[in-house]
């Protein structure tokens, strides 16, 4: 993970606990994009807000998302997005959206791959509240882990085609979660 300057996190999506968990492994303050229905309450707004959430439109998410994503590079900033585009159904990972090879190309921050394994089983998409386990009890169905692999270089993806260079990232990712599958917490 770069200490400083920009940074692009690419991140497989389980739930909406997954920021918080690349935040506390990631050792650095990152930024987020979150829908702004989430900040709605006022409350949970703040929250959100203060680990590092950017609202975003949900209808102009893709046009609006890229530029706020490209701002926050160019300003030096650790982003963190999740090229899924939205939370995994079933836990497993879904294609990658092509807007990341955008950001790549727009930006050519360096690109951290990071694998999540656990959050689907702790807050899936269709339960309305996380599934908890403290730390001194079992965890029902395992804990959850992240995965951080080495900084990669941006401008390979630039010069690769659009399919090769969609499947490497999208190998890289699934590398880093089968990685953090491994680290998980068994009950």
């Amino acid at each position: 993970m770069p200490a400083r300057g920009p940074a692009l996190l690419i991140a497989n999506h389980q739930s909406f606990f997954d920021p918080v968990a690349v935040g506390l492994a990631a050792r650095r303050h990152l930024k987020f994009l979150a829908r702004d229905s989430l900040f709605h309450n006022p409350l949970f707004g703040r929250l959100i807000r203060s680990a590092g959430a950017v609202p975003v439109d949900q209808c102009g998410v893709a046009k609006e998302g890229l530029k706020i994503v490209i701002d926050l590079l160019q300003a030096g900033k650790a982003v963190l997005v999740f090229p899924e585009g939205n939370r995994t159904a079933d836990g497993a990972m879904q294609e990658l959206k092509p807007g990341i090879l955008l950001l790549i190309k727009r930006t050519l921050a360096p690109i951290v791959p990071v694998g999540i394994a656990g959050a689907f089983d702790l807050f899936p998409r269709h339960q309305t509240l996380p599934s908890l386990s403290p730390f001194f009890l079992p965890a029902p169905r395992g804990g959850v882990a992240v995965s951080v692999g080495p900084p990669l270089e941006p401008r390979r993806y630039t010069e690769l085609p659009r399919e090769q260079a969609m499947a490497e990232l999208s190998d890289q990712l699934h590398a880093r979660q089968q990685r953090a599958e491994q680290l998980r917490r068994k009950s």
